[in-house]
């Protein structure tokens, strides 16, 4: 009787989330470089003998081997790149920052093995620089949240009009528009931000830390709401993790020089 080879294939990738399979199973789900998100079955993790149970924990950057099944394809190794959770996990801005960061990557991947390599450098970034607290986890946060909604084609109008692209500044912020709308275009019920939120939300977009955290909390909070609002109109349901994002931390620059980027 001859039986059909397994399809092996390897890469990298962020865990996302587990899932209990089950008495000692687990299913991963991980945004991988070359392949987008994968859900795989990771057999005998939770026994306290596995090899690797604890390199297939959130947030953990791991090199993968996997081999195709039947429904969900099986784990078959897995080596550490980098434990970015050892560091997050130990403070809360930064995990609740990095929960969020984890649950959009996956709500923004829906057909599975779809590559998105931009997405998955940002989850990268993001979580790189909440470990090693380069700047604010709230400003990281939304900093990830608006470039992965450029990468999803939602990039939020900050110059010209969201609806006819008259050239600002405009004063009116629609989230329904998907950003600043000019007075004829503008919806009723539009939001009118402090200008100084339209710049933070630039800045963050465009990479200009030292404006970023010359900002003031006002305008942090203000940005984090038009952020939240845009993101969830466009996924058409909340994010769980986002209102419990904890928002307390310092606004001082901390230690440390990497950026969150695509590169």
């Amino acid at each position: 009787m001859s039986t059909t080879p397994k399809s092996l294939y390897r890469d990298e990738g962020i865990v996302l989330r587990t899932q209990k399979l089950g008495e000692a199973d687990r299913i991963v789900t991980v945004l991988t470089r070359r392949h987008g998100k994968v859900r795989a079955v990771a057999k005998g993790v939770r026994r306290t003998k596995s090899k690797f149970g604890a390199r297939l924990e959130p947030f953990s950057h791991v090199d993968l081997q996997f081999y195709t099944g039947r429904t969900l394809d099986i784990v078959s190794q897995a080596e550490s790149i980098r434990a970015y959770g050892q560091s997050i996990v130990t403070d809360y801005p930064a995990y609740t920052a990095g929960t969020a960061v984890l649950e959009t990557a996956d709500r923004l991947t829906a057909e599975e093995k779809e590559p998105s390599l931009r997405l998955f450098l940002l989850v990268i970034g993001a979580l790189r620089a909440l470990s090693e607290r380069t700047h604010p986890a709230g400003l990281v946060l939304d900093a990830f949240l608006l470039r992965a909604m450029s990468v999803a084609g939602w990039e939020p109008a900050l110059g010209g009009c969201a609806r006819c692209g008259e050239e600002g500044p405009h004063r009116h912020f629609s989230v329904p528009a998907g950003g600043m709308v000019c007075p004829p275009c503008r919806p009723t019920g539009s939001a009118m931000p402090n200008p100084a939120t339209v710049e933070l939300l630039d800045a963050l977009l465009t990479g200009d830390w030292d404006a970023a955290e010359a900002s003031q909390n006002a305008n942090r909070r203000e940005g984090s709401g038009l952020v939240a609002a845009l993101l969830q109109w466009h996924l058409e349901r909340g994010l769980r993790s986002l209102p419990l994002v904890d928002r307390s931390d310092p606004t001082a620059p901390r230690r440390g020089a990497g950026l969150l980027s695509e590169a």
